[in-house]
């Protein structure tokens, strides 16, 4: 069961980068918040949209929880990067639509004058602890993880690890660094999820934001 009311949607949306680009696309699929999502300290907001469709509430968070408010049920559908899905531990919801927004890669990330492939054991610190462990053991590679949650880039330099796996754009910031990817593990984009009991009980209204969505991003379809 959803928590949220029995006509309506509720959408999770994840703060930062994939928020300031969801809002237009959400707002070309007919979905506009009454406030400003980018300037509020709100963090549930309703939202404007076109008559005869059910009503629609966003709720803002930290990317990381998200899937946490699918699989709960806490929220009908949710908004999120690839990364934060593929580092959840489950998978309870349905996956029907690539939104192509806030786009970057995965990957793994060595000084620039550190050119030997690991061997042996290597120590890699990162915030997507289960996609590192995956990826290494995928590979042979025996590797210790140090979680950390920001400023990776420093890791490699003052001896806290061998290896990073962090979250690249344009590389400028690991080249700034003196880092550089060494190993690709995933392309990274938006997606839609949607909580697979809304997915029977409010069918109507999902199916529609699918179809809302898909056709922003999805034209030619």
């Amino acid at each position: 069961m959803t928590a949220s009311a029995e006509e309506g949607l509720t959408i999770a949306v994840a703060k930062g980068r994939i928020l300031r680009e969801a809002i237009p696309l959400l707002a070309a699929a007919g979905i506009v918040a009454f406030e400003d999502p980018l300037e509020t300290r709100k963090l549930i907001l309703d939202a404007d949209v076109a008559p005869g469709r059910p009503p629609v509430r966003l709720v803002l968070l930290r990317a990381q929880d998200v899937p946490t408010y699918l699989e709960y049920g806490a929220a009908d559908a949710g908004i999120a990067g690839r990364d934060a899905l593929l580092e959840y531990p489950g998978e309870e919801w349905y996956e029907p639509l690539d939104l192509g927004i806030a786009r970057c890669r995965l990957v793994v990330a060595a000084r620039k004058d550190d050119p030997a492939a690991p061997s042996g054991s290597i120590r890699v610190a990162t915030k997507f602890e289960r996609i590192a462990r995956r990826h290494f053991a995928s590979s042979g590679v025996r590797a210790e993880i140090v979680k950390l949650y920001g400023s990776m880039e420093l890791a490699p330099h003052v001896g806290l690890a061998d290896r990073i796996v962090d979250l690249v754009a344009t590389g400028d910031t690991l080249r700034a660094n003196g880092l550089r990817p060494v190993e690709h593990i995933a392309d990274v984009s938006a997606r839609l999820i949607v909580n697979k009991a809304s997915m029977k009980m409010k069918a109507a209204a999902v199916k529609e934001l699918v179809a809302a969505l898909r056709e922003q991003v999805e034209p030619s379809r």
